[in-house]
């Protein structure tokens, strides 16, 4: 039997001192939240948690921002986050469902396939009133981390340029419906809001159901991505402002069985580097 997709608290509250069990907060917030998830977590953590800082866990050279890292740099990383290679790793975050899923889709990019997010995030495990503690440091592991990159999870800026040439993709933008059409501002000052020629509009509050913090159900789901059930694997790349929720998005298929690419660079990158191909919706 495969491993889930989502745990439930009650099975994380059961199986959270099990040998081999890594759980990890995933938070990361926008600048405008003005809020710190590192500083969050030290305040209050599920117990034996570490943190993984999106920003940092990341190509830190690269003017994205928190674009994915080289395998060697997430081998490094996680093995300092005291996790191996045989380790069943739960993801939360602190909105319930938000960031979570980026880390989600890191791991299963870099071969770990035993990876699955906390339904509900800490908001559900404080409302079943289990305890919390102040964030500790990680142990790192002895253990080597050893990754196995899976390219068929990612598409570069390259492969979307090409793939939005020839029109035989689905894209699947994950950014709200003004920031898409191109009325409202993006958050980052200096960028252009609209979208790429051909995609698609799907905000990734659709798909997210706030009051369980978790997917919306699967009749839901069904009916919003209809279209795309039968899609040939990687013939759907998700895109959003820079990476992050367009996880969601990948997340969201990945239950049905279908297999997106993650356009990490997402509209951050296309409108930097082909402003020339953006297009924005007529009122």
């Amino acid at each position: 039997m495969s491993d889930p997709v989502f745990v439930s608290v009650a099975w994380l509250h059961a199986n959270i001192d099990a040998p081999g069990m890594a759980l990890l907060d995933g938070s990361w917030h926008m600048p405008a939240a003005e809020r710190n998830g590192f500083s969050e977590f030290e305040k209050k953590s599920l117990p034996g948690s570490v943190f993984f800082d999106i920003e940092q866990v990341a190509d830190t050279g690269s003017a994205l921002p928190h674009t994915r890292p080289s395998p060697t740099q997430f081998a490094h990383a996680v093995q300092a986050l005291g996790i191996r290679n045989t380790d069943f790793v739960v993801v939360y975050d602190v909105v319930g469902l938000f960031t979570a899923p980026r880390v989600w889709w890191l791991f299963r990019l870099f071969g770990h396939q035993r990876v699955a997010i906390l339904e509900g995030g800490l908001p559900a495990w404080e409302a079943a009133g289990l305890p919390t503690i102040p964030g500790r440091p990680a142990t790192p592991s002895p253990e080597p981390f050893e990754v196995q990159f899976n390219d068929q999870l990612l598409a570069t800026h390259e492969q979307v340029q090409s793939a939005v040439a020839r029109g035989d993709h689905c894209i699947l933008d994950a950014r709200s419906c003004g920031r898409f059409a191109g009325t409202d501002p993006e958050p980052r000052p200096g960028l252009p809001s609209g979208h790429m020629p051909g995609a698609v509009n799907l905000p990734f509050s659709r798909v997210v159901d706030p009051l369980r913090g978790s997917l919306v159900n699967e009749s839901e789901l069904r009916s919003m991505l209809e279209d795309h059930q039968n899609a040939a694997p990687g013939s759907i790349i998700t895109s959003c402002g820079s990476g992050v929720t367009a996880c969601v998005l990948a997340l969201a298929l990945h239950t049905l069985g279908v297999t997106a690419r993650v356009y990490d660079g997402s509209w951050t990158e296309w409108a930097t580097r082909a402003p020339e191909a953006i297009e924005i919706d007529s009122v």
